[in-house]
């Protein structure tokens, strides 16, 4: 099989399996006082450290969580909810909330339950033909009123299109207003230089399983004198802000995933770039009508993100007849796969509800060869075609 799914989950690292596997037949609670306790809490606690010099933030940044979904929740009514409510005796209310419309559902979802149970007021950012938004959009947002904003989120990197944000000029807008800002870098902590101190963010997603570590693993790396609300109340782990036991042998199996990908992402994103570019020139000489989305320049997107819309294909008809070929991909986040409506990122960057639907995600990773591009150069062309057959078929039919 050519897997070409990597921003869906990408396969464990050598050094992540061997971590987790030596974990895996270990007693000890972390939050124990004896000696396997103390032994699971030293794993913890190492683990911190390296997650933490891995995305240039301090360990007691680090908030260990179940995932990306439980992080981006934690940041997003986290946020909302201790900054608003009473302080100090007083009733504070600060309803608005600056987000991009081209966010994963596991920030979009969120915002959306804030404002149906919560009165949260969403301001939707503009995004251009990239899906990408501009810092001086940020900063009219907040306008003369910053005091009404709870916080902003923009993604770091798209996880559909790839398109690259400007995060620490958005970063600067708020903190210059003294309003906090969130970014979800699932898909960019693996391949971009991602820097929380450097970026000037106050709350920033990761998450093991998309830079080669263990499913169910992430963290919100959270700025000191942020103040969050927790989602889970029980043991106070984690400042308080993520109760439940901590899960030691998930934990060392991400750490080891993030120090290989600190050690050498330069390379890998060179490695991974070639891979995307051959990709992306065989497609459209392959199908000369498709189109690139996302930024077309190599510096503005993921390196190892290739999406397309192909006119007159449905994105599912694609698929399914490219894995039949032994090929798999998606028709963007794995979340919402299966779902047959047409992509919200593409939408929001002013695709027409067809060419929303006619997409199709590639997205390369550390297993990733020129034989997999190869395979996709043999194989688009005809998928494509017998793809516009069968739905020309299918409307001569109806």
């Amino acid at each position: 099989m050519a897997y070409l799914d990597h921003a869906a989950t990408t396969p464990l690292l050598p050094e992540a399996l061997a971590a987790l596997s030596a974990e895996l037949g270990l007693v000890g609670n972390p939050s124990s006082l004896h000696a396997a306790g103390r032994r699971a809490r030293r794993t913890v606690e190492e683990s911190r450290e390296v997650v933490a010099e891995s995305f240039g933030a301090r360990p007691s940044e680090v908030i260990f969580t179940g995932g990306g979904t439980e992080a981006d929740n934690l940041a997003v009514k986290g946020l909302y909810w201790a900054r608003n409510g009473r302080h100090g005796g007083v009733e504070v209310r600060r309803p608005r909330i600056v987000a991009s419309p081209v966010e994963h559902h596991a920030v979009l979802d969120p915002l959306r339950w804030l404002a149906e149970h919560e009165g949260a007021v969403i301001d939707w950012l503009p995004v251009d033909r990239y899906g990408r938004v501009a810092a001086a959009d940020v900063e009219a947002a907040l306008g003369d009123d910053p005091d009404s904003v709870a916080f902003v989120t923009v993604m770091w990197a798209n996880n559909e299109v790839g398109t690259v944000q400007p995060v620490h000029d958005i970063a600067a807008v708020g903190r210059a207003v003294g309003v906090p800002v969130h970014a979800d870098a699932v898909q960019a902590a693996g391949q971009l230089p991602v820097d929380f101190a450097a970026s000037g963010l106050d709350a920033m997603t990761i998450t093991g399983h998309k830079i080669g570590g263990p499913l169910g693993i992430g963290a919100l790396l959270v700025g000191r004198g942020v103040e969050l609300t927790p989602l889970l109340h029980g043991g106070g782990q984690e400042r308080d802000a993520r109760s439940g036991t901590l899960d030691t042998p998930s934990i060392a199996g991400f750490a080891a995933a993030a120090k290989v990908v600190a050690s050498g992402r330069a390379e890998r994103a060179a490695h991974l770039a070639r891979l995307r570019d051959a990709l992306v020139d065989s497609v459209l000489d392959a199908v000369p009508d498709a189109r690139l989305n996302g930024d077309p320049s190599p510096a503005g997107r993921l390196p190892g993100n290739a999406h397309f819309s192909f006119p007159g294909c449905e994105g599912d008809s694609l698929l399914l007849l490219l894995d039949a070929r032994g090929i798999e991909c998606s028709t963007g986040s794995a979340c919402s796969a299966g779902v047959a409506q047409p992509s919200h990122v593409l939408l929001a960057m002013g695709a027409d509800a067809d060419s929303a639907r006619g997409s199709l995600r590639f997205s390369i990773g550390h297993t990733s060869t020129a034989e997999d591009i190869d395979a996709v150069a043999g194989a688009i062309g005809p998928v494509v075609e017998r793809a516009r057959g069968a739905r020309l078929a299918a409307a001569k039919r109806a």
